[in-house]
């Protein structure tokens, strides 16, 4: 087995390392803003379930939206979506920091500001993730996920001590203002990237069936249906540690945003280390052995978190989750990043993106109402039941292996010459394909069509039918069909 590039080898490439940078700054400022948010809210209401909710209304809108922002990232140019979106949130960060500096903030105004944040997010990110395709090649991809883990989580090791601390100096108007700032650095660095992206000679596919093009790939690949569920099950039981720290701190230790921030910044440590060792991972055990794994150490941490009395105690099972969160959720973004075409990656993030922050908001506002009815250490101890169960259910749902086909379309096919003079909407447009089959072949020839049926489907084709002569039993017929003649290019195409 040969040994992994250094895992800083996708920096060598100058876009990539430019954008890593800039999401590290963008990262930072994004850290602040939840520490400020969190510890605001636990300032002005004296709700579990409302403190919680923080972490969820972040969560929400990537799970409300990305589907459609996939389709967007694979329809539109993702440097223009990105800078949109980047955009939008710096705007809604500064209309924050002025609510927050005139005293406007309640319980559900700064929840509607950080749902609106989220939604920025929703936005930025299949398009920033199917991005990272464009900027390395193809060998570099998995390094360069775990480079973005770092990009969050080396942040998340710093940020949130020092979002402590300018929450303590400041209050949560600095943090909203530091936050505001920080976006500047990934718009600069989209306005200099330039295009990126080839234009098409079709037409741009119509929303609803780019979106419908993205769930058919996704349902008739059972990989990614594995993938999916997974993550979703991880971003329930996972996200129980993170929106349950602010009251963590407050209440149980009884610290202040400084307690939260350090917290939070042993979680970041725990990332981080684990994100530089995730090339090493991936050589020595398989993907099913590191998400079992990923369960376990947060079901322990869930655990432990319960009945740690202070910060000394907790600190080291922080790390643990820590770890296990960027380990896993790397993975999972490989694995999808990995097994889909180009053409459909965007999409297929989207999809996992809306699994794990559904899993994530479902998470949080369970268990900040288990802890508000029933305590603290309940909720984290039925959480750490619960990924227990999720860490288990590997026997019926393994994960896919790392390595996978190359599943980019080769570019051979060449548009037909027609007598007709027709349009690109003009269909529907009728396939007729003929075989002839010995005897002896035709159990071959039946499987081999049932895995072509799979892959037509999944790449456009509808109504697709595999018929036989009566008159000759040796000629069978594949037909299907595509809506107009520019799907019918686009089928191929793929």
């Amino acid at each position: 087995m040969k040994d992994p590039k250094p895992f800083f080898a996708p920096l060598a490439h100058g876009a990539f390392r430019r954008f890593w940078l800039a999401a590290i700054a963008s990262n930072l400022g994004a850290l602040i803003q939840c520490v400020g948010a969190a510890w605001l809210m636990t300032s002005i209401t004296s709700s579990v379930s409302m403190v919680a909710l923080v972490q969820a209304s972040t969560a929400m809108p990537i799970m409300l939206f990305s589907i459609v922002s996939g389709a967007i990232a694979d329809s539109f140019d993702r440097r223009q979506v990105m800078l949109i979106a980047q955009v939008f949130m710096l705007v809604i960060s500064a209309l924050l920091t002025t609510c927050a500096l005139l005293g406007w903030i309640a319980p559900w105004v700064l929840l509607t500001f950080t749902f609106l944040i989220g939604c920025g997010a929703a936005l930025n990110t299949p398009s920033w993730q199917a991005t990272v395709g464009d900027l390395v090649p193809r060998e570099d991809i998995a390094d360069a996920v775990s480079l973005n883990s770092v990009a969050v989580n080396v942040t998340r090791s710093v940020g949130p001590a020092l979002g402590g601390v300018i929450v303590a100096l400041g209050g949560a108007v600095a943090a909203f203002a530091s936050n505001t700032v920080c976006y500047l650095a990934m718009i600069v660095t989209l306005v200099r990237w330039g295009e990126r992206k080839k234009p098409s000679k079709l037409p741009r596919e119509p929303m609803a069936r780019a979106i419908m093009a993205g769930l058919s790939y996704v349902s008739m690949s059972p990989n990614l249906l594995k993938v999916y569920l997974r993550s979703f099950a991880f971003g329930v039981c996972a996200v129980a540690v993170l929106a349950l720290l602010p009251v963590v701190a407050h209440r149980t230790m009884g610290g202040g945003p400084l307690t939260y921030g350090l917290m939070l910044c042993a979680f970041g440590v725990g990332a981080v280390a684990a994100a530089m060792i995730n090339a090493r991972l991936r050589q020595k055990f398989s993907s099913e052995s590191i998400i079992f794994a990923s369960f376990g150490g947060i079901a322990v941490s869930e655990a432990m978190l319960a009945i740690s009395p202070n910060i000394v105690a907790a600190a080291p099972f922080i790390v643990v989750a820590g770890a296990c969160w960027v380990i896993a959720l790397s993975l999972f973004n490989t694995i999808v990043q990995l097994s889909t075409p180009r053409w459909v990656v965007g999409r297929a993030l989207s999809f996992y993106q809306t699994a794990t922050f559904g899993g994530m908001t479902c998470g949080s506002w369970l268990w900040g109402s288990v802890a508000e009815s029933h305590g603290i250490a309940t909720a984290l101890s039925i959480s750490a039941a619960l990924t227990t169960v999720g860490m288990l259910a590997g026997v019926v749902l393994p994960m896919p292996a790392f390595q996978s086909p190359d599943l980019d379309p080769l570019q051979n096919f060449r548009e037909p010459k027609l007598k007709l003079d027709i349009l690109p909407r003009s269909g529907p447009i009728a396939v007729h394909i003929n075989y002839e089959i010995r005897d002896e072949d035709i159990e071959e020839f039946l499987s081999l069509m049932a895995w072509r049926r799979l892959v037509r489907i999944r790449d456009g084709a509808k109504a697709w039918t595999l018929n036989r002569d009566l008159e000759n039993p040796a000629l069978w017929m594949e037909l299907y069909r595509t809506p107009t003649w520019a799907d019918y290019l686009r089928h191929n195409q793929r």
